[in-house]
């Protein structure tokens, strides 16, 4: 296990690690997500469905920012995306905790949900450029583990923030925020790969991202996919709670999904390092979908949380690999741009996943919804299996890094 560990984290350059401790302070901070709910419904006394709305609105937000962030990583770079992307986040959040009517709550709300989403684009980017090729799922895999280790702590965090002041929990995580522009500001430098003589910074545009066929396919199953994780925040609270579980009981069981990725993401991370993306990409779409069909056979809340164990081993998997994938199929003056859509598709999903879960369990019931979730598993196994094949080959090319950045920063 330290041998796994130690290669795991070895050979990385200084400036992922940089961007790495940004994402870690970023979501130490992410409280106001967490007790988003109950805020609105416990201190400002609105209704579940107004919270269920604010939340679909902060989804739309992101939605909506997805991909005009990714042609700001283009055109600006990414160094830039990120610092405005995260100074607009903190102002947002920091407003937030002082809206009072339902619309001003709601159009903040939006706000918030376009600029938190608005970094995300640029830092996958980031990691492509800095990362040689061979270690980037590795780089992604350990990114991905940053943001569960600090959601972890900060739901924990929030739950004792929230009894003390709502309004304190919102201006912490403004000054996590900005905390985390800092560090960008300060220690990661651009890395927007420069155009070759005869290219221009316009030879890739969103026409260009639309008409790559393979790509867009890759898109629609990456949202499908997504979909089905979704299904452990909107369709699982509400199988378990129509079967007679309790809130606790459901807490109980999802807490499974950030402990098991805390837990296993460096071990995984080490298997899955060099296995072929086609092969993982299936497995992982497979696991997904019957993990969750398990949940129809499930009856007691440790039965529950194995099946919740099962679909979080497809999402520790499944989400490095995508993102190396990306970059895969992605020209490098277009990360950007590619990782917009990417983004967009995963922001769709959560609009999507309550629409899809609450119709099925209304008209069919919860059985039909794990089932269904196994179907769309094994469709999007297959198609990941058709379009994967003869990937293009990995390549890195020379980036806009100051000399003063590492060897591996600056070439493949």
């Amino acid at each position: 296990m330290k041998r796994a560990a130690r290669e795991t984290i070895s050979g990385l350059p200084r400036e992922f690690w940089w961007l790495w401790t940004s994402t870690l302070v970023n979501r130490l901070g992410a409280f106001v997500v967490t007790f988003m709910a109950l805020y609105l419904t416990l201190d400002r006394g609105y209704s579940a469905s107004y919270a269920g709305l604010v939340a679909s609105v902060h989804g739309l937000g992101g939605v909506v920012s997805a991909l005009g962030s990714g042609v700001m990583a283009d055109r600006l770079g990414r160094r830039p995306t990120l610092l405005i992307a995260q100074s607009a986040t903190a102002g947002s959040i920091a407003l937030l905790g002082f809206m009072r009517g339902p619309v001003a709550i709601a159009a903040v709300a939006f706000l918030v949900g376009m600029a938190s989403n608005a970094s995300r684009p640029a830092v996958q980017a980031m990691v492509a450029d800095i990362v040689r090729p061979q270690d980037r799922v590795r780089a992604f895999s350990l990114h991905y583990w940053a943001v569960n280790l600090g959601f972890a702590v900060a739901s924990v965090a929030a739950g004792f923030i929230a009894e003390f002041s709502y309004l304190a929990g919102f201006l912490m995580e403004a000054g996590m925020t900005l905390a985390c522009a800092v560090i960008v500001f300060l220690k990661v430098p651009e890395s927007r790969p420069m155009p070759k003589a005869e290219q221009t910074e316009d030879g890739v545009s969103l026409v260009t991202v639309l008409r790559d066929g393979r790509y867009m396919a890759v898109v629609g199953l990456s949202c499908l996919v997504a979909v089905l994780f979704q299904q452990g925040n909107v369709g699982l609270p509400v199988a378990m709670g129509r079967a007679g579980f309790t809130s606790a009981d459901y807490g109980l069981a999802i807490a499974v999904n950030g402990f098991v990725i805390v837990a296993l993401q460096i071990p995984v991370t080490y298997f899955m390092e060099h296995r072929d993306p086609r092969a993982l990409m299936i497995g992982s779409s497979l696991l997904a979908g019957y993990g969750l069909g398990l949940t129809a056979f499930a009856g007691s809340v440790g039965v529950f949380a194995l099946t919740v164990c099962v679909w979080t081993l497809a999402e520790i998997g499944y989400t490095p690999t995508l993102a190396g994938l990306v970059v895969r199929l992605s020209p490098a003056q277009g990360r950007g741009r590619y990782q917009g859509m990417n983004t967009l598709a995963w922001s769709a999903a959560i609009l999507i996943a309550p629409l899809m879960s609450g119709t099925v369990i209304d008209h069919l019931g919860p059985e039909w919804l794990w089932g269904v979730c196994a179907v769309v598993g094994t469709l999007a196994g297959i198609g990941f299996g058709v379009l994967l094949r003869r990937l293009p080959e990995e390549h890195m090319p020379t980036a806009a890094v100051p000399d003063e950045a590492g060897p591996e920063a600056r070439t493949a």
